[in-house]
């Protein structure tokens, strides 16, 4: 299942507690924490010193460095075990790390059950976040049966007690007529509530809202400001959108170069559409340098990212420009474009997130899967 709308296509996805996009399953059942788990049930896992009993937030720490391979090598293993150690003695947010976990499978066998378990346990903990994930548990019915009713009676229980992404969603669900008949001022309210909150995602339908609906009176300048606090968040759609809008608009732009750091940061979380936007300015000028150069690079890296679509789209350009450059210039641009590719093949939606003050949930990235499923990758994105 996908929603979508004229100006993006978005999926109510699961995610990780350190993000804003949160989905979590439901179970009523306490399970023992150890049991059924993919990594070792000692005290200590193989590769840790053993040093006794440790604290809850000592545990979130050893599970945030070794998710981050953060002065450790890097493993998803140990990191689900020491978030499980941790889940298992009661921390919600821990709950709800290790949920994610093994929904994705993400050191762990995926296992819906267990995620549903975890899940659920971090909504008793009083998480308002994990009504929002229990709402989208009950939209997909994944772990649970499928009930839209109970879903949106979450989501309005978690929008009253400020949660900005639950109100998000109850703009969607109103947006496209999700359990509810359709109703675009019911969904634009939830929006404003949602961006009221400083709900990233909300802030960018809001904004998208002002402008590009066709039958929405436009406010730029106001969506240029809803736009900046959803990027500055992180969110990636965020910087496309806004990037497009200062392009368009280059008295709005903070700086001169506003519009290209923005798109810069899309294409380098795997924004394919800010990638030919790059090359459009390249090759076109304007708000940019002639430069065919730079405009063959950026449309190669569109096509790395976005395959035979973008390939059809932009294959007039690239002969054109390979014509102009030559053989040996356009050979080294094409590694150039493979080489930063290899880097940067995920496809991500946030970027750059603070993590727990605990240190145990560590700056991520979260990433789109390409098969359109509801499920997503974590990346990590910073090593601190």
């Amino acid at each position: 299942m996908m929603f979508s709308s004229d100006a993006h296509h978005r999926t109510l996805a699961i995610s990780v507690a350190a993000f804003c996009i949160l989905f979590c399953a439901q179970t009523k059942v306490r399970a023992s924490p150890a049991a059924a788990t993919d990594v070792p049930s000692t005290t200590d896992a193989p590769g840790t010193r053993s040093s006794g009993a440790r604290s809850i937030d000592q545990e979130i720490k050893l599970a945030g460095d070794y998710l981050a391979g953060r002065g450790v090598a890097q493993d998803p293993k140990l990191a689900a075990y020491w978030y499980e150690k941790a889940a298992g003695a009661g921390d919600p947010q821990a709950e709800m790390q290790v949920g994610y976990f093994y929904e994705t499978g993400f050191g762990v066998t995926k296992d819906s059950a267990r995620a549903a378990h975890w899940y659920q346990l971090a909504a008793s903990g009083g998480l308002v976040r994990a009504k929002v994930n229990l709402a989208m548990a009950y939209l997909w019915g994944t772990g649970v049966p499928a009930n839209e009713r109970l879903a949106l009676k979450l989501l309005n229980e978690a929008a009253s007690n400020g949660s900005g992404l639950a109100a998000c969603y109850l703009g969607d669900f109103y947006a496209f007529g999700i359990g509810v008949p359709k109703d675009q001022a019911a969904a634009e309210g939830w929006y404003q509530k949602g961006a009221s909150l400083h709900d990233p995602i909300a802030e960018f339908d809001l904004a998208t809202l002002l402008f590009e609906a066709k039958d929405h009176p436009h406010d730029l300048r106001a969506a240029a400001a809803l736009f900046r606090e959803s990027a500055a968040a992180g969110y990636v759609p965020a910087m496309h959108s806004l990037g497009l809008l200062l392009v368009r608009n280059p008295d709005l732009a903070r700086s001169p170069g506003e519009a290209a750091n923005l798109l810069n940061d899309a294409a380098n979380a795997g924004n394919w559409r800010s990638s030919m936007l790059l090359g459009i300015l390249a090759r076109d000028g304007g708000s940019a340098p002639l430069d065919d150069s730079a405009a063959y690079y950026h449309f190669r890296i569109a096509v790395l990212q976005h395959g035979d679509e973008a390939a059809k789209l932009l294959d007039a350009d690239l002969r054109k420009l390979s014509a102009r450059l030559g053989a040996d210039r356009t050979r080294a641009l094409d590694a150039q474009a493979d080489a930063w590719y290899l880097q940067h093949h995920f496809v991500l939606e946030f970027v750059e997130k603070q993590g727990d003050e605990r240190g145990g949930f560590p700056r991520l990235a979260l990433g789109i899967p390409q098969n359109g499923a509801h499920a997503v990758q974590l990346v990590a994105a910073v090593r601190d």
